[in-house]
């Protein structure tokens, strides 16, 4: 539930703001880390470029979570981690890097996927300067998709569009 107050400036308040600059302290929104991996829709895409001397490093931190969460025990992080697939494209990018597709279909709302986060939770026999790697490794900032289907191709829709014809019949 939402309460919007309106709030109206006494008379000594109106010529003190015609005066000055508005000087109101306005609360701050509720920050959001912006590297977050987390999705909003039923299915979620994360595109990341490797630097072409470093995907090794990459691909064993990915091997090495993928272990590790093979093992784990904690039901919301298997929940979430459930549909998780990773790709490498056979193309690079424009710049010759490595291209990796990180497809969870599907997303678990709110949860953070960053392969960082899950590796320092469940990982605590980790090489220390592996990390390290697998952050150099990283060529640019990710790509994040949340996606809701749309339509399914493999089976016939529940209700079939209108179709106009030409002319309005």
């Amino acid at each position: 539930m939402f309460v919007l107050v309106a709030l109206t400036p006494s008379s000594t308040d109106a010529q003190t703001s015609t005066n000055q600059s508005s000087s109101a302290v306005t609360p701050a929104p509720v920050s959001v880390d912006p590297a977050t991996a987390s999705f909003t829709g039923q299915a979620g895409v994360i595109l990341i470029t490797i630097k072409p001397a470093m995907t090794d490093a990459y691909e064993l931190v990915i091997h090495t979570l993928q272990g590790a969460l093979a093992k784990d025990t904690d039901e919301a992080r298997r929940a979430a981690t459930k549909g998780w697939r990773v790709f490498k494209a056979s193309e690079g990018d424009a710049k010759g890097n490595a291209v990796y597709v990180h497809l969870f279909l599907p997303a678990v709302p709110g949860f953070d996927y960053r392969p960082s986060l899950l590796i320092d939770a469940l990982v605590k026999d980790l090489a220390p300067d592996l990390l390290t790697k697998y952050q150099e490794s990283i060529a640019g900032a990710p790509s994040k998709l949340s996606l809701t289907e749309l339509a399914n191709m493999a089976v016939a829709p529940v209700v079939a569009p209108a179709v106009k014809k030409p002319g309005g019949r």
